[in-house]
Order: C-alpha cells, then sequence, then structure tokens
C-alpha cells in the first residue's frame, strides 16, 4: 500500500546516513556511504531516495549536514556549507541541489541540531523543555532546543570552539587549525589520536587521558550550564561512546559549580541530568527525520 513518508539525510565529514521512514519504529530503508567530493556524495543521495522508496511518496527531506552551515533564510547562501575545512565542500549549496533533484520541502539544519530534535522527540530528552546535545567525535558541535524551537542567531550554536584554559601541568598545544585550544581541539576525537598516536576505542579505559578529558569536557560543560540553563544534556558522538566518561565528567562538574548552580537536578540527579542519547548512534539519522516533519509542517 502507498503511503507518505519523510527522508533523512545525517551528512557528516566521514559518511554519509540516509533513512526513509517516519520514525524509530517505521524505517523503510537506510543506507551508509563514505563522503567524498560533493558531486559523488550528493548523487548517491539522490539515487537512494529515487530507487529505495518503492510504492511510498516522499512528503519531505530532512537534510543534517556538517557545518558550518548558513540557517539564514534571507541569505544568498541559504542552505550552503560554509567555511568548512572539509576539503572541496567549501560554499556548496547541498539543500538546493536536493531540492532540485528531488522535488520535495526541503528541511535544512546542522547535524547535532538533527540529533537534538531526535532525542527530544524520542530519546532522551522527551520529558524535559530545554535540551543540549552535544556530540563529542571527529569534530564537536552543539544544538540547542528552546521553547519548542531549535536554537539560531546569526548562525547556530558553535560550542566546540569554546576556549579551554589549560590544566596544569598539559602542554598539548590543541589540534583546532583556528583556535587550537578550544573544546573540539583539546577533546575530538582527532585529539586524542594527536596525544597519544592512537583512536579512542584503542585507549584503556583506565589510562590517565581520560581524567584530562572529563575535565576538560566538563570544563565546556559547565559553560554551557551557566550560559544556556537547559534541563538536560546529552552527551553522544564517537569518543563519548566511552560510557566510563560519563561518571568522570559529572563528577568534574560538581567539582567545577562548587554547588553554585543550585537546583535538585544538578546537586541531587546528575546522573539523569547528564546522560548519554536515548537513540544512540541513530540520534542524528532520526532527527533529520523530524527535521523533515518540521519543515513540511512549515
Amino acid at each position: 500500500m502507498s503511503r507518505a513518508v519523510y527522508g533523512g539525510v545525517e551528512g557528516g565529514g566521514t559518511k554519509f546516513n540516509c533513512v526513509i521512514g517516519t520514525g524509530p519504529d517505521d524505517i523503510v530503508a537506510t543506507e551508509t556511504f563514505p563522503t567524498t567530493d560533493p558531486e559523488a556524495t550528493l548523487g548517491r543521495v539522490v539515487r537512494f531516495f529515487r530507487g529505495r522508496l518503492g510504492d511510498n511518496t516522499l512528503r519531505a527531506l530532512g537534510m543534517a549536514s556538517f557545518g558550518p552551515v548558513d540557517l539564514d533564510r534571507a541569505s544568498p547562501t541559504y542552505g550552503h556549507i560554509t567555511t568548512t575545512p572539509k576539503a572541496g565542500w567549501q560554499f556548496v549549496d547541498v539543500a538546493g541541489i536536493l531540492q532540485a533533484q528531488l522535488g520535495v520541502a526541503i528541511g535544512f539544519d546542522t547535524d547535532v541540531t538533527a540529533a537534538t530534535l531526535g532525542e527530544h522527540r524520542w530519546g532522551a530528552a522527551q520529558d524535559v523543555e530545554t535540551v543540549v546535545y552535544v556530540t563529542i567525535g571527529t569534530g564537536i558541535g552543539s544544538g540547542h532546543y528552546v521553547n519548542g524551537a531549535p536554537l539560531h542567531g546569526l548562525i547556530h550554536p558553535e560550542t566546540g570552539h569554546l576556549l579551554l584554559p589549560p590544566i596544569e601541568g598539559d602542554d598539548f598545544p590543541g589540534v583546532c587549525p583556528f583556535h587550537r585550544r578550544c573544546f573540539e581541539g583539546m577533546c575530538s576525537g582527532p585529539a586524542l589520536g594527536a596525544r597519544l598516536g592512537r583512536p579512542a576505542k584503542a585507549i584503556a579505559p583506565d589510562h590517565p587521558v581520560w581524567e584530562l578529558e572529563a575535565r576538560y569536557i566538563a570544563m565546556a560543560i559547565t559553560s554551557i550550564m551557566y550560559v544556556a540553563s537547559p534541563h538536560r544534556i546529552v552527551l553522544g558522538g564517537g569518543v563519548m561512546e566511552q560510557l566510563h566518561l560519563f561518571p568522570r565528567i559529572r563528577r568534574h562538574v560538581l567539582e567545577i559549580t562548587n554547588s553554585y548552580l543550585h537546583h535538585t537536578a544538578v546537586l541531587e540527579h546528575i546522573d539523569s541530568y547528564i546522560v548519554p542519547p536515548g537513540l544512540g548512534p541513530r540520534a542524528g539519522m532520526l532527527g533529520a527525520i523530524e527535521l523533515a516533519r518540521l519543515a513540511l509542517e512549515s
């Protein structure tokens, strides 16, 4: 039986995840493939949606992209990836290309904002009004859901580039090409790799680097808490698959805040305040479906 479905694309610097469906319990098809050049990668996205719908009708598409991206609808570069360090992808009109090829409404936002939407709709933040989702992986970014919508301003939140003071005795210079010792420069997967010469998954849980990692993450998290005051913080991404980081981060957050944020959510229930994603690695992909639904509504 033919029915209307949504399409979602989680476009990262390393890989693209495509999905057709209406939610976590109704997935028609998925496909994952490497991010190469824009023409080849977006062409593969188009072929996926043209070839895997079956008898279904695509109502709208959510494109959740790595960034930075232009989200200002009045801007001539709306829907573009902008100043990314990803070679060949600077100022590519991602949303425009997909809309022209597929002929449906396009919801366009960052990949981490899509993950935030997914977690608020179906995951670990269903019961709260405001949530910040932070992804810590190849890069670091955050999505903020406030007053029923993602938070946008001049562009979008760039939490990954908060500057972090050095921990005493740590002379690691950071890997961010723009800011060196920012959150991303100190805590991303490439930063861990540069420190130790191996990926996060290959670092033993009892290695002392994890205390440094947790402390730096906690510094950034407390800044988010002071500025945005969310009801919940969700930490996802490849680095946060090391679940032993969560108790360390919570402990450091309590030490850094020093009871200043006087709320039971922090002081008594921090285990349910700073949490892993309820949707796991599917948060961004499923959030792209929600992005499509919201695009059709608007």
